[in-house]
């Protein structure tokens, strides 16, 4: 039984029509899969956002200011002079970071060792 427009009013859990080669049946409670293509896509979906972003930024802030810094002077771009500033500011997190993480690997690399020397202790006796 079809509708004015050759359509099926009731949609059955069928296969779609042609040989059906590669494709598995989906069930319809069942959501498809996320990929790591999907992520890349949207990891470059949200790369280009904030690019775009970045480049209204540059454009609107084009007015020439002078910087100072340890008794050099010169003239910059806002923009540019405000993107340096917050990769440095980035650069001093990232280090800061980095410091902790290599200090946190320190401790649990001595916890290892005197775990393993304990162990060993109580199976010498």
């Amino acid at each position: 039984m079809t509708d004015e427009f050759g359509n099926d009013p009731a949609p059955t859990a069928e296969a779609p029509p042609g040989d059906g080669a590669g494709a598995a049946p989906v069930e319809p409670d069942e959501a498809p899969r996320r990929t790591n293509a999907g992520r890349v896509w949207v990891a470059l979906a949200v790369a280009t956002v904030l690019l775009i972003l970045l480049i209204i930024f540059l454009v609107e802030n084009d007015r020439s200011v002078t910087i100072s810094f340890l008794g050099a002077h010169g003239h910059l771009s806002l923009a540019v002079a405000l993107l340096i500033a917050a990769v440095v500011g980035a650069l001093v997190t990232l280090l800061a970071g980095t410091a902790r993480i290599l200090q946190l690997r320190l401790e649990v690399r001595r916890h290892r060792r005197h775990a393993v020397a304990e162990h060993r202790g109580l199976h010498a006796r």
